[in-house]
């Protein structure tokens, strides 16, 4: 192993023991052509290369999780082509652009396969462990270093000579097997709390889908119902002044219209016309194979409810050459988590174009709600901070407004997975499902009186505390136990281990 590939990159390295020694990345490759290589670039595999199925698989990133079985194909003729990228069972593969470092081996007894640019491969030296490779590249020692040679782009990326300039703590071959031995059995125990504590984790995301459930159904409230039944107003008599809120809301709106449209007169502009406000359209209700509500409770449509729901503006009219550093919010998909606001991505539209687009305004309180369905249902009631803004067409409002329906209420029912199921059933069969707001209208919602809401959403609120206080603790062990497999593989790589 003496095949140098000019100076290492990296000089100031700690101590070893004295039979081990810092060798380079080059050297632990096998003495063949093409050991440690990227795939090819531009032209040579192109989209057009890929055939529908068989019999050489191209390899991508997500293969690294361990699923090889869902990949690209390319033909035998195009596959020698491409040789010089081939990956043979027990190869390393490291994602070079994008997740740089990722790291996963190529199964054993698996046939020849390609890599793709953003990956590339290691053969390792007959006379180095593979997996005491593998396990180093997962070590922050390792990680950091490749951080030196990637390049900070908008797609990190890293070149395959620098890697081949990397340091690499080479130690004798049967020290190599005992420490893979003792970080495996190490590992081993630290795996099984992590498997235990990831369970717990989706148990803790089925029990809120289950509040939720039992919160829109009754249950939750049964007890707190039945001490009040003799004050509670029944659904039906809601509903009744649901109807007296919408013409009241119309009413209103009728108002600004003619105030806008005087001035509109008034200025001689020969721009549209304002657009008289229409009246709020009654849906049929008709209910089948819906679940039996508690006395007191009524289905009804969403878009019979004292609601607005409108969309964001399509097609050319907001278009991400719009975006500037400030100005007036936009809210995106990135912004939409489960019942949860995401406010790290920010962006904006300058004043004049929020002018443009200024009945797509969104504020606090506002229900926000993707329209992709195939995630499950993703839907927020935007905070206090968000005072003005606008919302993208991938992202409806549902505006409650009156005292019948409560906006948290409406947010959790359309956060559970029946509501889901429900949405999803009318987009089967669309590659990716979506809906628009006549279905989101029609969609039916279980109702009970103003009370009951707000008595929902207090236990939601109480419960849903609880599981985060919860999940923030699984999350913690599960860092504590990432920080003891990096304490294991630091000690295994300077020998301590």
């Amino acid at each position: 192993m003496t095949k140098k590939d000019s100076a290492p990159i990296i000089e100031d390295l700690h101590s070893l023991p004295n039979d081990w020694k810092w060798v380079q990345m080059i050297d632990i490759g096998a003495p063949e052509k093409n050991a440690i290589v990227d795939g090819p670039f531009g032209s040579n595999l192109k989209v057009s290369d890929y055939v529908e199925e068989g019999p050489v698989r191209v390899l991508t990133t997500k293969n690294l999780y361990g699923d090889y079985e869902k990949v690209r194909w390319i033909t035998w003729e195009k596959f020698e082509e491409l040789k010089r990228s081939e990956v043979k069972s027990n190869d390393i593969l490291m994602a070079k652009i994008g997740s740089c470092g990722k790291t996963g081996i190529y199964p054993p007894n698996m046939p020849p396969a390609i890599i793709p640019a953003n990956l590339m491969k290691i053969t390792v030296h007959p006379e180095v462990n593979r997996k005491y490779v593998y396990y180093y590249y997962d070590s922050l020692q390792f990680q950091q270093h490749l951080r030196m040679i990637t390049k900070a782009t908008a797609m990190p990326a890293f070149g395959v000579t620098n890697f081949k300039r990397l340091p690499f703590p080479f130690a004798p071959q049967e020290q190599q097997k005992r420490i893979v031995a003792k970080i495996e059995e190490l590992f081993s125990h630290i795996d099984a709390g992590i498997a235990a504590l990831n369970k717990s984790k989706q148990l803790l995301k089925q029990y809120r889908q289950s509040v939720l459930k039992s919160a829109v159904t009754g249950e939750l409230t049964k007890q707190w119902r039945e001490e009040n039944k003799d004050k509670l107003e029944p659904a039906s008599e809601l509903l009744k002044r649901v109807l007296k809120e919408r013409d009241e809301e119309c009413a209103r709106k009728v108002a600004v219209w003619e105030a806008v449209l005087a001035e509109w007169k008034a200025s001689g502009e020969q721009g549209k016309k304002p657009a008289k406000p229409q009246k709020y359209k009654s849906l049929e209700n008709n209910f089948t194979g819906l679940a039996k509500l508690p006395a007191g409770w009524c289905w009804t449509k969403l878009g019979n409810l004292a609601v607005d729901v409108f969309d964001g503006p399509f097609g050319s009219n907001l278009k991400s050459s719009d975006y500037v550093g400030e100005g007036v919010r936009v809210i995106r998909l990135e912004n939409i988590g489960s019942l949860e606001f995401k406010d790290e991505k920010v962006t904006y539209v300058t004043e004049e174009k929020y002018l443009l687009l200024k009945k797509h305004t969104v504020s606090s309180g506002d229900i926000i709600f993707s329209s992709f369905v195939a995630d499950g249902t993703r839907v927020v009631v935007l905070p206090a901070n968000v005072t003005k803004a606008i919302n993208k067409a991938d992202c409806f409002c549902v505006r409650a407004f009156g005292a019948s329906s409560n906006e948290h209420y409406l947010a959790n029912f359309l956060s559970t997975h029946s509501t889901y199921k429900r949405l999803e059933n009318q987009v089967h069969g669309a590659t990716r499902p979506r809906i628009n707001t006549t279905q989101l209208k029609d969609l039916e919602v279980p109702i009970c009186s103003a009370e009951e809401q707000l008595e929902i959403v207090r236990l939601i609120k109480d419960k849903f505390e609880s599981i985060s206080r919860l999940e923030n603790y699984i999350n913690l062990q599960l860092a504590k136990s990432e920080r003891n497999k990096q304490s294991i593989l630091a000690s295994a790589f300077t020998g301590v281990l």
